[in-house]
């Protein structure tokens, strides 16, 4: 249990961040859905457009700590990939 007054503001601060974190990722998440729903579909138009509007997100994830870079990279090429092969 928490016995300092920053001991305990950290663990406020840790379950308000813990549900914004958790509200990032659920986005990235149904970004990169949007895309695989298109690949898998065979839809090119849909795939590209999709993929372009999760790149940002997936970058933006990174810039705000919530995904580890080599993990969107990595994310990032296997959808770039699968697109090119359509």
């Amino acid at each position: 249990m928490a016995n300092t007054p920053q001991a305990k503001k950290r663990i406020r601060r840790n379950e308000s961040r813990a549900i914004i974190n958790g509200n990032r990722l659920s986005r990235i998440r149904t970004f990169v859905k949007k895309v695989e729903v298109a690949l898998d579909g065979g839809d090119r138009a849909a795939a590209e457009a999709a993929l372009k509007e999760a790149q940002p997100e997936m970058a933006r994830g990174v810039a705000r700590g919530v995904l580890h870079r080599n993990t969107v990279a990595r994310k990032l090429s296997r959808l770039t990939r699968r697109l090119a092969a359509l």
